[in-house]
């Protein structure tokens, strides 16, 4: 679809950058902070790239004055950042920490000092360890009432301070990084734990937007889903049928559930003929439907492209680029249902992540069309090798001219009908990109470290924090 003319973006567009608590706080272990799942994590050896962890990441624990000066300076319109649950609970429950939600506190009273929205999120990852070493953290049905109450205390003490909340970020991540590749905690390969882990974190999104509702009626609240919209290799029905295969599993499973309380029928009944299906008791569904979302946030970065796959196709071992050198990418799949393949028409990142712009408005329209929701772009952003020059000039055109492509395909989708809330880059500083250490970057501003030496920390505003600020001035004219 193209139009002669595009619709200027809202007056009230969130214009905004993103972080989460792991990623940029450290003091891991300061003013009663309980250890997560990440702080145990990351210190098993081969883990992570080079070792490393977010035990200080780049200090924002200490540093969040200067942070949140620099996002004025910038004119940014709103901050989405997580709650670390274990600052609140260092236990996942039990007595609260009121040291580590006055920090919380704290933080959201600079942001309105300086008329930044915070928009909350309330779980990005790190599970207190507690919980994972009593029942099993997400494998449990006990983590319901556990993150319910939590949340609770959350929205109890910031209803008149806090208007947008995000509940699970990411949850198709976490859980199936988390227990198919065993590649984030708690270390699982199991296809079916995962299902059944799943579910248990859809009843626990749900049971706290019921509360919530209790609690700021007059509030936003949404989970964030990391959205990857399918391809078809080909014109080959067979390949168009892979991608509708993929779409089905990759992405309804997830998305159905959060705004309809069903899961997809072709789904459930090819799990549940392979004994997949997760295990659904009395209830469970009733509480799924009765709690529809006020948006769905989108964490948006490639596309997948798909091809048929054969029932006995056998899929190499993917390895997973975490240092940065092109050509690590390996065709992967489910047998029987497609097969990724390399999408020819788009140029990658040096971590093997194809850059296709066009891909978030198909995104945010199908988004609009199947489920008539608002949509908050949680996250957003390109990783890359960011070089300090002299004068301490970071000049990082490419991440420029990512943004800015994604911007104009946002203006685009809004022309087409979309109910866009706002745009959260990702992210505002440098920070620990999990796994990937320090050397991949995505701030506007640079943090001086790196994966071996903490350095001073210093803040510096790279070419494209200028940019953008002057997007933000200009609510995205001015590109």
């Amino acid at each position: 679809m193209y139009h002669s003319k595009l619709d200027h973006f809202p007056k009230d567009f969130l214009w905004g950058s993103a972080s989460a608590a792991y990623q940029i706080e450290g003091a891991w272990n300061e003013d009663g902070k309980g250890p997560s799942v990440w702080d145990k994590f990351t210190k098993i050896p081969g883990k992570t790239f080079k070792g490393t962890n977010g035990d200080v990441a780049v200090d924002h624990y200490h540093r969040y004055k200067e942070d949140v000066s620099l996002m004025a300076e910038m004119g940014l319109k709103a901050y989405r950042f997580s709650v670390s649950w274990s600052r609140i609970y260092p236990s996942g429950k039990g007595k609260l920490n009121e040291a580590g939600i006055q920090f919380y506190e704290d933080l959201i009273d600079e942001l309105r000092k300086h008329g930044i929205e915070p928009i909350i999120t309330l779980y990005h990852w790190d599970l207190p360890q507690a919980l994972q070493d009593e029942y099993g953290g997400w494998e449990s049905r006990d983590i319901i009432k556990d993150f319910d109450n939590y949340c609770i205390t959350l929205f109890e003490r910031f209803k008149n301070k806090v208007k947008y909340w995000v509940t699970l970020n990411e949850q198709n991540i976490f859980i199936r990084l988390g227990y198919e590749e065993a590649s984030h905690p708690p270390g699982v390969s199991d296809r079916k734990r995962m299902y059944e882990a799943n579910h248990i974190a859809n009843l626990a999104n749900a049971k706290v937007i019921q509360s919530f509702r209790g609690i700021i009626p007059d509030g936003k609240i949404g989970p964030s889903f990391a959205y990857g919209p399918a391809y078809a290799y080909s014109s080959n029905p067979e390949d168009v049928l892979a991608a509708e295969n993929a779409e089905e599993f990759n992405n309804h499973w997830w998305l159905d559930v959060y705004c309809w309380g069903e899961y997809p029928k072709v789904a459930w009944k090819h799990l549940e003929q392979r004994g997949l299906a997760p295990t659904i008791e009395q209830g469970d569904m009733e509480l799924l439907k009765a709690t529809k979302p006020d948006f769905m946030g989108v964490n948006y970065y490639q596309t997948a492209t798909l091809t048929a796959s054969p029932l006995d196709e056998v899929f190499g071992e993917a390895k997973e680029n975490h240092d940065g050198k092109k050509g690590n990418f390996v065709e992967s799949g489910d047998a029987g249902l497609f097969k990724r393949k390399r999408n020819k028409s788009l140029e990658t990142t040096n971590w093997d992540w194809e850059i296709d712009p066009v891909g978030l408005r198909i995104g945010l329209r199908r988004i609009t069309s199947r489920y008539g929701l608002p949509v908050l772009v949680t996250e957003n952003g390109l990783g890359e090798f960011d070089k300090l020059e002299e004068n301490e000039k970071i000049h990082d055109d490419y991440r420029i001219d990512f943004i800015r492509k994604h911007v104009e395909q946002l203006q685009a989708a809004i022309t087409d009908g979309v109910d866009l809330l706002g745009y959260c880059t990702w992210s505002f500083t440098d920070l620990l990109s999990w796994l990937n250490g320090y050397q991949k970057r995505y701030g506007f501003v640079y943090i001086n470290r790196n994966e071996t030496e903490e350095k001073d920390m210093k803040r510096m505003k790279k070419k494209s924090f200028y940019w953008y600020k002057n997007v933000i001035k200009s609510n995205g004219e001015e590109l």
